[in-house]
């Protein structure tokens, strides 16, 4: 079972983590791309790594606008070292 990680952690990873925050146990990316075909485009892409991953975002999609929040179930909610992998490879695709 994955360790949940303490905020001294995530606040230093996310130094290496452009336009995410740890915000109510979880990290959290916002994204407006030109439109919404580009939008749906990169949740595919998203979706692609998070199953090689077996790791699960919550991802909200309004028109042009794309949500990511991370945290690991198995531990309670908070975020783990699972996470921040997915949001490195996540942090590869951004626009």
């Amino acid at each position: 079972m994955p360790s949940p990680l303490d905020s001294q952690a995530i606040q230093a990873a996310l130094k290496g983590l452009d336009g995410w925050i740890y915000q109510d146990s979880k990290l959290l990316k916002d994204i407006e791309f030109q439109s919404f075909k580009e939008a749906i485009s990169y949740i595919n892409k998203v979706s692609v790594l998070a199953d090689k991953q077996n790791h699960h975002p919550e991802i909200f999609n309004c028109y042009r606008k794309v949500q990511l929040k991370l945290s690991t179930h198995d531990a309670g909610n908070c975020v783990t070292e699972k996470d921040l992998t997915l949001a490195r490879a996540i942090q590869l695709l951004s626009p």
